[in-house]
């Protein structure tokens, strides 16, 4: 008699013959995660006092709510970005790796630090009509084999009750953000993005998605063109903050 194995059993045996491993550490985790307890502590979260415009930690003992540095004499259209853990050793190298090295698997664990922001005060409770990964030109994305921010985005919307669309496109090259200052990295992404034909944002709450946030410029620059399209406003998300 021919007896068919269930996926209970099949997973038993997945377990048995191949343990999930931390996808850092190669220590034993449950199947259901992908790191360990201690890789998880080794990530550096943001807590108070930040920056309630763009996240930026303060090291001082403040408790009333303000505006960092980053952010004075500037104009940024985003109404605020949230990040839950600043890009420093593991967080960052997990990053540096799921978008340089393409290991594509490692956006779950991104994913994950990426929807803590939806605890942060400043994102809970919010009702979004849209979620909108930031774009990559159509050149940088064919050679790094995917946009980061989209596959974010897809995995943050299992927590969020709206939909991804990519309503935006980048339709300037520019050089790498990370060789420049603020006032360069504004001027390099000076019209860069524009709204996709045949999209429509007016009267929408959006979301919008990247995986770092270094300046804000990218994320400023984007909200600016989907407030000028008539989102009525644009709250950002970002796993990691610089």
């Amino acid at each position: 008699m021919r007896v068919l194995a269930t996926p209970k059993i099949l997973q038993t045996l997945a377990s048995l013959f191949y343990p999930a491993t931390c996808v850092v550490c190669s220590g034993n985790i449950e199947r259901s995660e992908y790191l360990c307890a201690s890789c998880r502590g080794r990530a550096p979260r943001i807590v108070p006092p930040f920056c309630a415009k763009c996240s930026e930690p303060f090291p001082g003992a403040i408790t009333q709510t303000f505006s960092c540095a980053n952010c004075e004499h500037r104009v940024l259209h985003f109404d605020c970005a949230v990040a839950a853990y600043r890009s420093r050793g593991l967080v960052r190298k997990v990053v540096h790796e799921f978008k340089y090295a393409k290991q594509r698997h490692l956006r779950h664990p991104v994913a994950e630090w990426l929807g803590e922001t939806l605890d942060d005060p400043r994102l809970r409770g919010r009702h979004f009509d849209l979620i909108v990964p930031v774009p990559l030109h159509r050149a940088r994305e064919r050679e790094r084999g995917f946009n980061q921010a989209a596959l974010l985005a897809e995995l943050l919307a299992k927590s969020v009750a709206a939909p991804v669309q990519p309503v935006l496109e980048r339709v300037r090259y520019t050089t790498t953000q990370t060789a420049h200052d603020r006032a360069e990295r504004m001027e390099n992404l000076r019209d860069a993005f524009r709204l996709r034909k045949n999209r429509d944002v007016r009267d929408l709450r959006v979301l919008l998605i990247d995986d770092v946030l270094t300046t804000g410029s990218t994320l400023s620059e984007c909200a600016r063109v989907l407030k000028a399209a008539g989102a009525i406003s644009v709250h950002a998300a970002t796993a990691a903050r610089a």
